[in-house]
């Protein structure tokens, strides 16, 4: 009998680590923070301070109290949107290429370059 092996297909995402997001979707809509990690394989990014879960935490040397605490959860890369440095506003991301065919994102609504 064969094997089935799962493929990891790479996905490029639109959003990057650093970058300031607003949520579009979820429990926490409306809201804006900063990338911390984006995970391509699964195409989800954890945001500062969106999307809190509570995760209970076993005693161990480092921590022998353990306890309840608080953490970021990955969110689905689509239910978030780029905020434009330069305008401010939420934006989809448009891709360029220079002179020197060097490939940069750009915002579909002021058209600057966000990189």
């Amino acid at each position: 009998m064969a094997t089935k092996t799962k493929k990891t297909e790479k996905h490029v995402l639109n959003v990057r680590k650093g970058d300031n997001v607003k949520v579009i979707k979820g429990k926490d809509s409306g809201k804006e923070g900063k990338v911390l990690r984006t995970i391509p394989e699964t195409e989800r990014v954890v945001v500062e301070k969106i999307n809190i879960m509570k995760k209970t935490m076993r005693p161990t040397q480092a921590n022998p109290q353990g306890g309840i605490s608080s953490i970021e959860a990955p969110l689905h890369a689509s239910n978030v949107m780029l905020v434009c440095p330069h305008c401010k506003k939420p934006t989809r991301v448009a891709h360029r290429i220079d002179d020197a065919g060097k490939k940069h994102r750009a915002c579909k609504k002021c058209g600057k370059d966000i990189d």
